[in-house]
């Protein structure tokens, strides 16, 4: 398989673009000290992340505008939620996520979707 220059340059650009936000941060955060009601508010990301990842398959909506809970997703949120506020992990928190989503897809399948 042969790759065009520009496809290269397209490639090597979109990592950049990924990357530079993710690493930048990091860097800058590394060199200087936080004060620590930034460091507190950083410790609610987990929480935030696990919300924005379930509500959107909480929710949805069937023909006519019919809003209807995934109730696997609703019992799976909260042994996830207990976790996230417990250990304030967000690889805890996935981790906790999926294996319960996992349980209840294999213990539950015909409920909700």
């Amino acid at each position: 398989m042969t790759i065009s220059t520009t496809m290269l340059l397209i490639i090597i650009g979109c990592c950049l673009v990924t990357l530079i936000p993710r690493i930048v941060p990091f860097i800058i955060v590394k060199r200087f000290e936080l004060p620590t009601i930034v460091r507190k508010w950083l410790g609610y990301i987990p929480i935030c992340i696990l919300t924005a990842l379930v509500v959107q398959g909480l929710w949805t909506i069937e023909a006519g505008y019919k809003l209807v809970v995934d109730w696997r997703y609703l019992l799976a949120l909260i042994p996830t939620t207990i976790a996230a506020i417990w250990t304030r992990s967000l690889a805890l928190t996935v981790i906790v996520g999926v294996l319960a989503m996992a349980l209840l897809r294999l213990w539950l399948p015909a409920l909700g979707g």
